[in-house]
């Protein structure tokens, strides 16, 4: 059977129009299905992530404030039965630490941190003071971006902890500068150094200090021998824009 030109040539655009509409319609559809895992892979990885931030933050807020709250709960109790007036401020002090790391903790929680650095170093002396450390500074005034400081902020809670749980330091000197490069804070104790330190032995304070270090294109570097200096290098991008 033969068919005339009239008839095969629109049945052939036809037939050859549905095939790439089909295939078209089967590529799209399976394009879009890929896209919608890709989608729920990236919800997945950023509720890791958000947890993995909650989890360090919770870890700094709290690890600080019930260090703070235990040493005065300590001294409170030694002081008793000796001096009842010095008993009550030092009572009155851990019902303030124990309401501020409420907030810490609420506030960490929608992760928006108000207190700067500022905050924090006063929060560090006044921890240093309770464990009868001297804190010593040298901050000069950089301009620090947001994220950046808020790295800082916690970077300072959690050495002040580990100095106050382990370094049976007396003196611990505080220090911001920066130069044309990068932004350098550096925290140093004069405790019981710790030869063949090693970060990843660590918990997980140190390990979070240095994630979120990384995260800002800095780095961490940690010596351990005569005392111990933790020294947080970040890009310094505001003097690159100048």
């Amino acid at each position: 059977m033969h068919f005339n030109a009239a008839f095969w040539i629109p049945a052939t655009i036809f037939s050859v129009t549905a095939g790439v509409s089909v295939i078209v319609g089967e590529k799209f559809k399976r394009t879009q299905e890929s896209l919608l895992r890709k989608q729920e892979e990236v919800e997945h990885l950023a509720a890791l992530a958000e947890r993995e931030r909650i989890a360090r933050d919770m870890h700094d807020v709290l690890g600080h404030s019930l260090s703070v709250i235990t040493l005065k709960a300590e001294l409170a109790r030694k002081l008793f039965d000796r001096d009842r007036d010095a008993c009550k401020k030092e009572l009155i002090d851990i019902e303030h630490a124990a309401r501020v790391a409420l907030s810490e903790v609420r506030t960490a929680l929608t992760g928006y941190r108000s207190t700067g650095l500022a905050h924090e170093l006063h929060s560090a002396q006044e921890a240093l003071a309770a464990a009868q450390v001297i804190m010593t500074q040298e901050i000069a005034s950089v301009a620090l971006t947001p994220m950046t400081e808020n790295v800082i902020a916690l970077a300072l809670k959690e050495a002040t902890t580990n100095i106050i749980r382990h370094a049976h330091a007396s003196v611990c000197h505080i220090r911001l500068t920066e130069d044309p490069e990068q932004i350098t804070f550096s925290i140093k104790d004069d405790g019981i150094g710790r030869k063949n330190f090693s970060i990843h032995k660590q918990g997980n304070g140190l390990m979070g200090m240095s994630e979120r270090v990384a995260s800002l294109g800095g780095r961490l570097i940690i010596e351990a021998e005569q005392g111990m200096t933790l020294m947080l290098q970040f890009p310094n991008k505001t003097s690159a824009k100048g």
